[in-house]
Parts: structure tokens; C-alpha cells; sequence
């Protein structure tokens, strides 16, 4: 049953990515992204990867989204027609697919008990026993992905390296001008005092 429903969920986004290349319309493209998001998240749930569908609702059905209605704000709801399709980008398309399925040949089977994280519970073992020793971080889930996934997990690394540089920038700046709106003489002091002084 399990298989069943990531197969239909699957079939789904092949449709839906179909619609978004042939769509003319910027804003039913940006929906039927949304919406192929969320499907995307709902069949890594039925894959157990619940942590991959947070985040991918979250960026890419929430964020996303909203960035994309902004960016529309500022723009035609139209796509203009081209004059003529790129012959090139097609050929360069049809090449990295073509690798990228490739790539997928030498992967374990979906569900099959001699995959790496089946026939290796030695690693699990490790993580919950040694990551705090190894890494750092007290927490497990913070040690695999930014650690021992660490190539895996890059794109969201960088991303909350991002926000973290975000909100220390944001705090920097709030505190000058804080510095900057602060009165020059403590509540005690007269200014009298220090013209005397001066003279």
C-alpha cells in the first residue's frame, strides 16, 4: 500500500511539472508550484522522511511561494512568446537528466533490506553514543545533518548559515542605532556643568 501511494504521488508530480513547463499563465505557474511542493512533501512522508517534508513545505510550498507573488507584484502575469525555442538549452536538459537518472542506477531499491542503512546499524549506534564527543552539538539530529551528512545536507547548511548571518546583522544594526538615538549626557549630568568646565 505504501508503494502504491508514493507511486500515485509520484505520478502526480510528473503531471504537474508538465503543466508548469507548458503553462503560459506566471501566476497559475507559481500556484501548480505550490501545489507540487506539497505533494513533493507528502511523499516524503510516506517514505518516512518526515524532517525532508518540514522543510520542503515550509521553503517550498511557504516561501517560496511568497516570494514568487511578490516577484509577480513587480511583473506581467503574461509570458511573453518567444520567436523560437533554444535548440541548445533542450539538448543541455535532455544530457543532465539523462546523467542524473544515470546517477540513480548504482542506488539501493526503494524499501530493500541490503541497502547501506540496513546492513550498517553499527553508524545509528555511533551517532547516538558518539556524536556529542565527535561533533559537539548535544543534539543528534543537529550533529547528523551539519556532520556526518554534512555534504548531503550543504544546501540547507548554507541556508541557515544564511539566516543566522541575517539576524546577527539585523541585531547589529538595531543596536547602533540605539547607540546612535542615545542622549549624549547621562540622566544625572548638566550641560551647564561642562560649559563650566570648558570655561
Amino acid at each position: 500500500m505504501e508503494t502504491l501511494v508514493a507511486n500515485v504521488l509520484l505520478t502526480f508530480l510528473v503531471f504537474i511539472a508538465i503543466g508548469i513547463i507548458v503553462l503560459r499563465d506566471l501566476l497559475g505557474a507559481v500556484i501548480l508550484l505550490g501545489v507540487y511542493s506539497l505533494i513533493a512533501a507528502g511523499a516524503f512522508v510516506v517514505m518516512d522522511a518526515v524532517d525532508v517534508a518540514f522543510t520542503e513545505a515550509a521553503v517550498g510550498s511557504g516561501i517560496s511561494t511568497i516570494l514568487f507573488l511578490g516577484c509577480l507584484s513587480f511583473t506581467q502575469h503574461k509570458q511573453k512568446p518567444r520567436g523560437h525555442d533554444s535548440l541548445a538549452a533542450l539538448i543541455f536538459v535532455v544530457i543532465t537528466g539523462g546523467l542524473l537518472i544515470y546517477g540513480t542506477l548504482d542506488m539501493p531499491h526503494y524499501g530493500r533490506a541490503d541497502s547501506a542503512a540496513q546492513t550498517h546499524p553499527e553508524l545509528a549506534v555511533r551517532f547516538l553514543e558518539q556524536s556529542a564527543s565527535e561533533v559537539g552539538p548535544p543534539n543528534i539530529v543537529t550533529s547528523v545533518l551539519a556532520s556526518y551528512r554534512g555534504y548531503d545536507t550543504l544546501g540547507e547548511t548554507l541556508v541557515v548559515f544564511a539566516a543566522g548571518i541575517a539576524v546577527l546583522s539585523l541585531l547589529g544594526l538595531k543596536r547602533t542605532r540605539r547607540e546612535d538615538e542615545a542622549p549624549e549626557h547621562a540622566p544625572g549630568d548638566t550641560p551647564s556643568a561642562d560649559v563650566d568646565e570648558r570655561r
